[in-house]
């Protein structure tokens, strides 16, 4: 926001203006209130001077008895300008005594708590125009925001005031005025629930077919057609996005529109891998690129980006079948499963931006783990290439190949902190086959030679002080990673995704379940005694969305229907805790709230359909509804997913984009239920060929059953009557091509098969 517009909105509500209060230093306490706490970001926290609270009562009741106004501020762990902002302000004894003599301050990991992250994040979106993390805000203690923002530098400038000159506007004017900010926020709160309800009420139509083709010509729009991505800055991976175009893809095939939509994503996924974004050296994805190019990423890594990546990627590949969509999937899941897997199953968070350049540094820098200088390169990889020509080293072909400069490849404009001067971040410049030509190589020997050299630097950066992991193991983020791993086993073959898919579901059911309350919890933490401790607090919407999706992959990859029945009876919990099914005058509701509506200090009950980062939990319990009820034959299922749709009706049709998983749900809705069934014994050779004849096709809105004769499920068996009159044509493993329940002509030929699973036949 501008200094003008900031002054504006201060001086408006605090008329007194921006006089600096005096202050006198405060020494440093060894630990604060958050040292008790669990999450890696509040622990973070444990050690500034100023005087933290958890979210809580404790908080809330110091608050009122002492008529002080609360500063909120939260974000997570792996949060770069998170880690800016503690150094410049919440490290600092003059910011701390102003803080602790005048606010009750409240320290909140939105990864942990979502719940109230959404609430005043919906604040400062409305107030400011946009939001992101730290997020700061000042409520009163009634917990009502009346102002609040992202990041606060630490000095007054043109752009923005200082942190301590807003604390000390803030603290003026409440003393002065308190029981009129409190009344002004009265009508802003009413608005904001009149707005969240009104956004998500039920409309009595279905959206039209038109959101699609909507969706498609927005996205053309936007589609960068020389870099790739969508937008001309910073460049973010939106699997959400990709995945609904390759779903208008397999709707539409052959089509204008389809071709289109194709070519879009496998142009962008190409660009992505190519990338900066892309660990070339220690594989897996940054969160984002902050140049429209795909160079210099903003270098913290997300287990929610790796987990979706994976299935794009996949998806990609069963539809092109070329093998750089496959080797990208593939080295997402090395990252995760050798440096964010826990020994119990499940899966760490994120690895952090920021790294101490070398051991002894005092300060970190983002990105230091993962650039190189020039003269690095040069030492590390100094042997000279074969063939005879002395003059060419091995650092030569790697530079050639990833764009490695002397005095650094990042421009000025993309390091605004000079973090990064004289770095060079790995970008794929030039092709296998260039190299080959460049250097007099054969094109294997080109390859070989760089993975010897990725493999050195790959030790060699091993030495350098890791970046902060963030051991907190969420529940709705190891159901994407359990969905992942569950696709990688159908379409990569081999038994060791499948084995990671069931610990991680397994761990979440043993660890992150409560039996006795049927209930999710959110997370699951490991210490630095690697003792692992659970969280209190039960799971959210998106929590019970991921994990049921999750579920559901895993059953089609395992074809252990147990999992199917767990992921019923969490549909279940979920729309008990969830679903909006009533109004107060009794008419027809429809979609998930975000929250159970249990906890009093949630002032908004919100739904969400728009994605972010993550699908949103609607849009996914969009398509499990749907999948469940096709599974077992359950109509009322499939009304639940109809329900949503109209309830986000008007956000489809209006801003389709911003709607993408739930429009890609809508494309499956739009279709006839197919339900693929293959009676065979589950280990059976036969059997096994035709899973990979499946396997090797995208076919988004498939059911897929394996019911073996030897042992049929009691569960598969009562839900779907008709499985009891399949049986093996001729003993072999037999496909039965259903949509709707009604079958083609069996067959146990995969050629056969083939013709009869193509994209929209």
């Amino acid at each position: 926001m501008s200094s003008e517009l900031w002054r504006k909105f201060i001086t408006r509500t605090f008329s007194s203006g921006f006089k600096l209060m005096s202050t006198n230093s405060c020494s440093k306490r060894l630990l604060n209130r958050l040292a008790g706490e669990k999450s890696p970001y509040l622990l973070q926290h444990a050690t500034n001077p100023v005087d933290w609270y958890p979210w809580g009562e404790e908080a809330f009741t110091k608050s009122r008895n002492e008529n002080k106004p609360i500063f909120l501020s939260v974000g997570y762990s792996t949060c770069h300008w998170c880690h800016v902002m503690e150094r410049e302000s919440f490290e600092s004894d003059t910011v701390a005594k102003v803080l602790n003599d005048h606010f009750v301050s409240i320290k909140v990991d939105r990864e942990e708590r979502p719940d109230v992250d959404k609430v005043y994040m919906t604040f400062v979106q409305a107030t400011q125009g946009s939001g992101g993390w730290p997020m700061s805000v000042f409520l009163t203690p009634e917990l009502k925001p009346f102002l609040g923002g992202t990041y606060f530098p630490p000095e007054d400038s043109f752009r923005s005031p200082s942190f301590l000159t807003i604390l000390n506007a803030v603290h003026e004017q409440w003393t002065k005025d308190h029981d009129n900010i409190k009344q002004k926020m009265n009508p802003l709160m009413k608005a904001l629930q009149a707005a969240v309800a009104g956004s998500s009420s039920l409309n009595p139509q279905l959206p039209g077919t038109a959101c699609i083709q909507k969706a498609a010509e927005m996205l053309a729009d936007r589609f960068d057609s020389k870099y790739g991505g969508f937008g001309q800055s910073m460049k973010f991976p939106q699997p959400v996005i990709l995945d609904l175009l390759l779903r208008i893809y397999a709707r539409y095939p052959s089509s204008e529109m389809g071709d289109g939509a194709l070519a879009s994503v496998l142009f962008t996924l190409e660009a992505m891998s190519n990338g900066g974004m892309h660990d070339h050296i220690g594989q897996g994805f940054h969160r984002y690129s902050t140049d429209p190019y795909w160079h210099v990423p903003h270098f913290e890594k997300m287990l929610y980006d790796q987990a979706q990546l994976v299935v794009t990627y996949l998806s990609a590949y069963q539809i092109t079948k070329d093998d750089k969509f496959k080797e990208t999937a593939v080295d997402i899941l090395e990252y995760v499963l050798r440096d964010l897997g826990d020994k119990d199953g499940g899966f760490y968070s994120a690895e952090d931006a920021d790294s101490y350049r070398c051991h002894g540094d005092k300060e970190k820098k983002e990105g230091a783990f993962c650039v190189w200088t020039w003269e690095e390169i040069q030492s590390i990889l100094l042997d000279p290439l074969p063939g005879g020509d002395t003059d060419k080293t091995l650092a030569d072909l790697f530079s050639s190949r990833f764009g490695v400069k002397k005095g650094g490849n990042v421009r000025p404009n993309q390091d605004p902190h000079g973090e990064l001067i004289n770095q060079n971040v790995l970008i794929i410049k030039k092709s296998f086959e260039e190299l080959s030509s460049e250097f007099s190589l054969e094109v294997e020997q080109v390859k070989s030679l760089l993975m010897e050299a990725k493999d050195r630097l790959y030790k060699m950066r091993a030495e350098r002080p890791k970046p902060h992991r963030d051991d907190k193991i969420l529940t709705a983020w190891n159901g994407l990673m359990v969905s992942a791993l569950s696709r990688a086993s159908q379409v990569l073959g081999g038994s060791e995704y499948l084995e990671r898919a069931k610990s991680a579901a397994s761990f979440i059911r043993d660890s992150l379940y409560d039996k006795e309350k049927s209930v999710l919890l959110r997370n699951a933490y490991r210490d630095e005694n690697d003792v692992l401790s659970v969280s209190t607090v039960e799971g959210f919407a998106d929590d019970y969305a991921f994990l049921i999706r999750g579920l559901i992959d895993l059953y089609e990859a395992s074809h252990d229907p147990l999992w199917l029945k767990w992921a019923l009876e969490l549909q279940e919990q979920q729309d008990r805790l969830f679903l909006d099914i009533k109004g107060e005058e009794g008419e027809e509701k429809g979609g998930y709230f975000s929250t159970s509506g249990m906890d009093d200090s949630i002032l908004l009950r919100m739904k969400d359909g728009e994605d972010g980062a993550e699908p949103s939990a609607n849009s996914v319990s969009a398509e499990n509804l749907l999948r469940l009820s096709s599974f077992f034959d359950k109509s009322e299922l499939r009304s639940k997913s109809e329900n949503i749709f109209k309830t986000f009706n008007s956000s489809m049709m209006e801003h389709p984009p911003a709607m993408a998983a739930l429009i890609g749900a809508f494309i499956s809705y739009l279709q006839k239920p197919k339900q693929v069934i293959i009676v065979g014994l589950i280990s059976g050779d036969d059997t096994q060929a035709l899973l990979s004849c499946i396997h090797s096709h995208f076919i988004p809105n498939k059911t897929l059953i394996l019911h073996d004769p030897s042992s049929p499920s009691p569960l598969l068996m009562e839900s779907l009557p008709l499985l009891k009159d399949m049986i093996m044509v001729d003993d072999k493993a037999t496909v039965y091509l259903c949509e709707d329940y009604k079958c083609a002509a069996p067959t146990n030929s995969s050629t056969v098969l083939k013709d009869m699973i193509q994209p929209n036949n």
